[in-house]
């Protein structure tokens, strides 16, 4: 593996002419949803005033991926991912556009919202697996970390630009372009969705492996649920970041933090969001310079338990350079959980399995962020948004250290290539 010294190197994975479409629209899709995420987040809690309906919001995404994604990853594994992919995206935009029509009529409403918010939901959970399953085709397995490295910094790029760009264009730039209003938001959304749609249209499809005979029953569907329960590694690996992301989901709470406790606007909030996404990036472009090679599964449990302990430093803080910070490093030690998991579980699964893992994947990780806002969202209007996020955080210390006794394998992984 190339240590980085210099560029040319590690722009390996990109010189693949399909990663390069699949990064870029990845980047725009993402941009996307982190600009609509801001503004129903902020508009929410305009109408409502309830961090209990931020919750339900994070609810309404996660129930179709958790119902969805066993039959989705079975989908990715028959049919050409791509086109799954065309679909789940497509759909998206067609939710975008109508969040723009009904916020410019000023006929948007809390239930408009969540029925919206499911509507993504269905979406993402047909399009996830197969976009997860895809990626490490589309690169030589000896450039898989250099993919996973360009692809984490493109879409951390994105966590940035987005919910700052999403308070902007919902507030008018502070009110001084024009008045503060979510339609323009969820129009630059679906700007953002339908770069994504023109790109994957653009890349060329792939045959997936072909199932065996006998995987017509309902034992196929469930062959990625059951490897990842045989396979003590990919177990531990996916579960620790289920836990991790579960209980701590300081982000969820962060227009509460801004108007309530750090009083800033939407534009400020907005940055405050992206904090997170610039700890991350940081993190990701050293990572595309200095490849993990050894002590993988170590720090894996540092990366996660340094997760909840920022977590704990943004529920304590009054300031907000502090809660910024805090929320920088929780980034940052994301970042190297995404990066080990998203390299360790491709390497570790079957291609021909690869997408019904990856599904199972996405409810476990991808969707547990929806649930996550749930349980952020309800523990705020129960116990208080600060004694939410520290209970959260310390329950995440308590995971890592108790999954270190209990996947001693994982703690003990080296190397990557001790997958291969």
């Amino acid at each position: 593996m190339m240590r980085g010294r210099g560029w040319g190197p590690d722009l390996a994975a990109l010189r693949h002419r399909d990663f390069a479409f699949y990064v870029s629209a990845n980047f725009l899709t993402t941009i996307a949803l982190q600009v609509q995420a801001t503004a129903l987040a902020w508009q929410i809690y305009a109408i409502t005033e309830d961090p209990f309906q931020l919750g339900l919001v994070g609810l309404a995404e996660f129930l179709p991926a958790a119902l969805l994604a066993l039959p989705a990853g079975h989908l990715a594994d028959r049919i050409d991912r791509r086109l799954l992919i065309l679909i789940g995206v497509t759909a998206e935009l067609v939710a975008a556009l109508t969040l723009v029509g009904l916020a410019a009529t000023d006929q948007i409403t809390e239930l408009a919202i969540l029925s919206i918010a499911l509507c993504f939901g269905v979406a993402r959970a047909i399009a996830i697996p197969a976009a997860r399953a895809l990626m490490p085709s589309l690169v030589p397995k000896k450039d898989l970390t250099s993919a996973v490295a360009w692809s984490s910094t493109s879409w951390q790029v994105a966590t940035i630009a987005g919910p700052g760009l999403g308070g902007l264009l919902y507030s008018g730039l502070g009110g001084w372009l024009y008045p503060e209003t979510p339609a323009v938001a969820y129009g630059g959304a679906a700007l953002g969705f339908a770069g994504a749609v023109f790109l994957f249209f653009r890349m060329r499809g792939r045959p997936v492996v072909s199932a065996p005979a006998h995987e017509g029953d309902f034992a196929a569907i469930l062959a990625g649920l059951v490897l990842i329960f045989r396979n003590r590694l990919l177990l531990s690996t996916i579960s620790l970041d289920l836990f991790a992301v579960l209980f701590s989901g300081a982000t969820a709470l962060i227009p509460v933090f801004a108007q309530d406790i750090l009083d800033v606007d939407a534009g400020a909030g907005g940055l405050l969001r992206s904090a997170q996404g610039f700890g991350a990036t940081a993190t990701a472009l050293l990572l595309t310079q200095f490849p993990l090679q050894r002590h993988v599964g170590r720090r894996l449990f540092m990366a996660v338990g340094l997760f909840g302990l920022a977590a704990i430093v943004f529920g304590l803080s009054r300031d907000y350079w502090l809660s910024f910070a805090a929320l920088l490093v929780l980034g940052a030690a994301d970042m190297v959980s995404v990066y080990i998991r998203a390299t360790l579980v491709p390497l570790a699964t079957p291609d021909e399995l690869r997408g019904r893992v990856t599904a199972v994947e996405s409810v476990f990780i991808g969707a547990s962020n929806e649930l996550g806002m749930f349980v952020a969202g309800t523990g705020g209007a129960l116990l208080g948004p600060v004694a939410a996020v520290l209970v959260g955080g310390s329950m995440t210390l308590l995971v890592t250290l108790s999954w270190a006794g209990l996947f001693p394998t994982l703690r003990r992984l080296d190397r990557f290539t001790e997958l291969t």
